[in-house]
């Protein structure tokens, strides 16, 4: 089970940029194979950052989300944006280790 919340057009404003906590974004594709392997890097992350960042995840592929990765300017995935006080601080593009990522979102909390 996933320790990411899945995220649409629907809930974004609400779980991200209304979240008092920091969120950590990762938009993807099913198809994607980078994206399939960083979603148990993100799943360690979010339960190891539990409180301090919430990490949630947007299927590009999604009718319904693909303006939000035209607003959010996705070109390549996996693409992972850190928003902090409902504004972009972030952006992590392509595949990284759980220790350089979690090293990098630290560096911008």
């Amino acid at each position: 089970m996933s320790n990411a919340s899945e995220l649409t057009k629907s809930n974004f404003t609400a779980e991200v940029l209304s979240s008092p906590i920091p969120v950590l974004v990762d938009f993807w594709a099913p198809w994607c194979m980078p994206c399939k392997m960083m979603a148990p890097i993100l799943d360690e992350l979010a339960a190891e950052m539990e409180g301090k960042l919430k990490i949630a995840k947007v299927n590009t592929e999604d009718e319904a989300n693909q303006s939000l990765a035209m607003e959010y300017q996705i070109q390549s995935i996996p693409n992972m944006k850190l928003f902090k006080g409902g504004q972009v601080v972030g952006e992590f593009i392509g595949l990284r280790n759980k220790e350089s990522l979690k090293k990098e979102i630290k560096n911008l909390l």
